[in-house]
C-alpha cells in the first residue's frame, strides 16, 4: 500500500533517517512546535505517533534544546490518562519523540461530530483530565496548552488521555521566550506573559469544559489579539447563563476554574477531580426497582391500558343503547378519571413496599433523561427541515380543526346553517385526519431527539398527581419499616460496571490470564450492598434508641457498625483498585502480574466479607436486633 505523504520532501527525508526503526504511514497533524506522523515501530510491531520538530526550528539551538528538554520532562510522566512517551531522539538532524498511538478522536472532533457532551460524560472526562494534570503538576510540569485538541478519547474504552506536553515547562518558569499556547484556552496570566503555575492549566481546563458543554469557547474574536484581550479583561460568561442542561454544582465548578485570579480557582487538579466526583449524582447506577419504575411500571402505556380503554369504550356504547347517552357519557367520564388514579396509587404502593419514597423519583427520572440524552447524542440524525414542515402542518391542521369542529356541531343543530355545516364536514374531517397523522408523526420525530415520554411521566409523578398517589398509598399500608433507598449511594455498582467494561475491552489473551474477573466484581458488589444495608439498619437503630435499652446493647451495636463500615470501605476500595489497575493496564503503565496480585487481595476481601455475613445470618435469629430495636414506623 502506498504511504500517504510520499510526495512530501520532509516526509521522505525523515522516513529515510529512521528507516529500519520506524515505518512512517502518514501525517496526522501539525502544530506550532511540530509535525505528527503515524508510524509503525518495526521491532515491537506496534503503532506509534511521532512528533517531529520541523527542520527550520531544529536548526535553532534554543528551540531544539527546549523541545528536547520538554519532551524528556513529559517522558517521565506515567499516568493512565497521559499519553506515554516511549523515546526522545535526534537522528541526522531530525529531533523527535515517539509516543503511544491512541485509536480514537480528540474532544474537538467529538463535539463537532456529535454535539456538546452530556453532564455525566463531560464530568467523567474532565475528572480524568484533572487527575492527569494533578499528577503532572506534582511532578513539577505545567502543560501550558490544555485544549480540546490535546484531549484524546480512546475509542475502545472511552477514557480521556492528555497529549502534547510539547510546550510544557518546569512549574514557575517564566515565559521569557514569548507567549505560548492557544488564545481561546489561555489563562489571563499566560496571555500577559507573566509567571504561571498549575492553576493556569486549571483555567485552560475550565475553558475546555465550557467548550465541551456548550460547543464553543468562552471567548471568541476576529484575531488572536482580540481574544487575548478578552481573556485578560472580561469575566467569562457563567455556564448556567447559556440555558444548558448542566447541573448547578458542575456549572459552578467550571465558573470557578475560569476565575481571573489564580487564587480563586481550585487549589489543584486532584482537588478539582474530587469536586467533580461529587458534582453530579446522575452518574451512579440506580437500583433495579427505580429503573423499572421510570421505564415501565410507572407508565400507563402497556397492553393493559389499551385493553382497559377498549373495554370502557365498548361498555359505554352498550350502555348508550340501553340506558341512554347520559349514562354512557357518565360511565366513560368516571372510567377515564378513576383509572389513572387507581393505577398511580397501585404503582406508588408497590414502590413504597420496596423501600422507596416519593423523593427518590426525582433523581431517578433525571438519571433516565440524562441516559436518554446521551444515547440520542450518539445517534443524531434526521432532517430539521422535515421536522419543521411536519410541525407546521400539525399546528395549522389542529388549529383549523379546533375551530371547525365546534362550528359544525353548532351548525348541525341550527336549521338555517345545517346545509352549510354538511358541506363543510368533509373538509373538516380531512383536516382532523391530517392533524392526527401529522401530530403523531411530529411526536415520533420529537421522540427521536428528546425522550418526550419520560419527560411527560416525570412531570406527572413529580407533580400533584404523584404526591397525592404516594399519600394515599401510604395510608393504605404501602410503606414498610425499611432503610432509606440507595438512589445516591450505589458507588459499588458504578465502580463494578466501569471495571467490567475495562476488562471486556482487553485482548482475549489478557482476559484469559486474569481469570474470571467479572465473577469477582459481582461478588464484591453484592457483598458491598449487603454491608451497606446492614450499616443503614445499625445506624437507624442507634439513632432511634428506645427507652429501657441497655447501654451495653447500644455499645455492641456501635462496635458492630464500626466493623461493618470498615469492611464496606474495604470492598469499595478493592473495586476501585481493580478499576484503576485495569486503567493502568490499558495505558501500558502496569503489568498483568501486578493486577493478578491485586485480584488475589480482592478475593481475600470478598471471602472475608462472605464469612462474616454467613456468621451473622447464623446468629441473627438469637439476637434482639433488629426486631426489638428497630424504629417505630411513622
Amino acid at each position: 500500500m502506498e504511504m500517504a505523504g510520499a510526495s512530501d520532501p520532509l516526509f521522505l527525508a525523515f522516513q529515510l533517517a529512521v528507516a529500519g526503526r520506524y515505518s512512517i504511514l502518514r501525517e496526522v497533524g501539525r502544530g506550532g512546535m511540530g509535525v505528527v506522523y503515524l508510524a509503525r515501530e518495526v521491532h515491537l510491531d506496534r503503532l506509534v505517533a511521532i512528533k517531529l520538530l520541523p527542520p527550520e526550528k531544529a536548526d535553532r539551538p534554543e528551540l531544539r534544546e527546549r523541545f528536547l528538554r520538554e519532551a524528556r520532562l513529559a517522558a517521565k510522566l506515567s499516568h493512565p490518562h497521559i499519553v506515554p512517551i516511549h523515546a526522545v531522539d535526534q537522528v541526522a538532524g531530525f529531533v523527535f519523540f515517539v509516543m503511544s498511538f491512541v485509536e480514537g478522536e480528540t474532544l474537538t472532533e467529538r463535539v463537532r461530530s456529535r454535539g456538546p457532551l452530556s453532564a455525566s460524560d463531560g464530568t467523567r472526562l474532565l475528572r480524568e483530565v484533572a487527575w492527569a494534570l494533578g499528577y503532572a503538576h506534582s511532578a513539577g510540569v505545567v502543560h501550558r496548552d490544555v485544549k480540546p485538541d490535546n484531549i484524546l478519547i480512546e475509542a475502545s474504552t472511552g477514557r480521556a488521555l492528555v497529549a502534547d506536553f510539547g510546550i510544557a515547562a518546569v512549574a514557575g518558569e517564566g515565559n521569557g521566550d514569548g507567549v505560548s499556547g492557544t488564545p481561546e484556552f489561555m489563562s489571563p496570566e499566560q496571555a500577559l506573559g507573566t509567571t504561571i503555575d498549575a492553576r493556569s492549566d486549571l483555567y485552560a481546563l475550565g475553558a475546555t469544559a465550557f467548550y465541551a458543554f456548550s460547543g464553543r469557547p468562552p471567548f471568541e474574536g476576529h484575531s488572536a489579539t482580540e481574544i487575548l484581550a478578552r481573556q485578560v479583561n472580561e469575566p467569562a460568561p457563567p455556564l448556567a447563563s447559556l440555558g444548558l442542561s448542566v447541573p448547578r454544582k458542575l456549572a459552578a465548578l467550571v465558573d470557578q476554574c475560569l476565575a481571573k485570579s489564580p487564587a480563586d480557582r481550585p487549589v489543584s487538579g486532584d482537588a478539582l477531580a474530587e469536586q467533580l466526583g461529587r458534582a453530579v449524582d446522575q452518574q451512579r447506577a440506580l437500583p433495579a426497582a427505580l429503573r423499572a419504575f421510570v421505564r415501565r411500571s410507572g407508565r400507563m402505556d402497556g397492553g393493559g391500558t389499551l385493553l382497559y380503554c377498549s373495554s370502557l369504550l365498548i361498555g359505554s356504547i352498550g350502555l348508550s343503547a340501553t340506558l341512554g347517552p347520559r349514562a354512557a357519557f357518565a360511565t366513560l367520564s368516571v372510567g377515564i378519571a378513576i383509572a389513572p388514579l387507581g393505577f398511580a396509587v397501585g404503582a406508588a404502593r408497590k414502590l413504597l413496599r420496596l423501600g422507596f419514597v416519593h423523593a427518590d423519583l426525582g433523581p431517578a427520572f433525571r438519571a433516565e433523561l440524562e441516559n436518554a440524552r446521551e444515547e440520542r447524542a450518539a445517534d443524531r440524525g434526521g432532517s430539521r427541515l422535515f421536522e419543521s414542515a411536519i410541525s407546521w402542518v400539525a399546528r395549522v391542521s389542529a388549529s383549523f380543526s379546533a375551530l371547525a369542529v365546534p362550528a359544525i356541531a353548532v351548525g348541525l343543530v341550527l336549521p338555517d346553517t345545517r346545509m352549510l355545516a354538511n358541506s363543510a364536514m368533509p373538509i373538516t374531517v380531512a383536516s382532523l385526519i391530517v392533524a392526527i397523522v401529522s401530530g403523531a408523526a411530529y411526536g415520533a420525530v420529537l421522540q427521536s431527539r428528546r425522550d418526550v415520554d419520560t419527560e411527560l411521566w416525570s412531570r406527572l409523578w413529580m407533580g400533584r398527581l404523584g404526591t397525592f398517589a404516594f399519600t394515599v398509598a401510604r395510608k393504605l399500608g404501602g410503606s414498610l419499616p425499611v432503610s432509606a433507598a440507595m438512589t445516591h449511594r450505589a458507588t459499588e455498582l458504578s465502580l463494578g460496571m466501569a471495571a467490567e467494561q475495562l476488562y471486556e475491552s482487553l485482548p482475549k489473551e489478557t482476559r484469559q490470564s486474569l481469570g474470571d474477573v467479572p465473577a469477582l466484581l459481582d461478588r464484591l458488589q453484592r457483598a458491598a450492598q449487603v454491608l451497606r444495608a446492614r450499616y443503614e439498619e445499625l445506624t437507624t437503630a442507634l439513632e432511634s434508641r428506645r427507652p429501657g435499652v441497655a447501654s451495653d446493647d447500644m455499645d455492641a451495636l456501635s462496635a458492630e457498625r464500626t466493623i461493618v463500615h470498615d469492611k464496606l470501605t474495604g470492598a469499595v476500595g478493592a473495586l476501585e483498585t481493580i478499576r484503576l489497575d485495569l486503567l493502568r493496564l490499558h495505558a501500558g503503565s502496569a503489568a498483568v502480574d501486578g493486577l493478578t496480585t491485586q485480584l488475589g487481595i480482592a478475593e481475600e476481601v470478598s471471602a472475608e466479607i462472605e464469612r462474616m455475613v454467613s456468621a451473622r445470618e447464623d446468629i441473627d435469629a438469637t439476637l434482639r436486633f433488629p426486631r426489638q430495636l428497630e424504629p417505630t414506623p411513622v
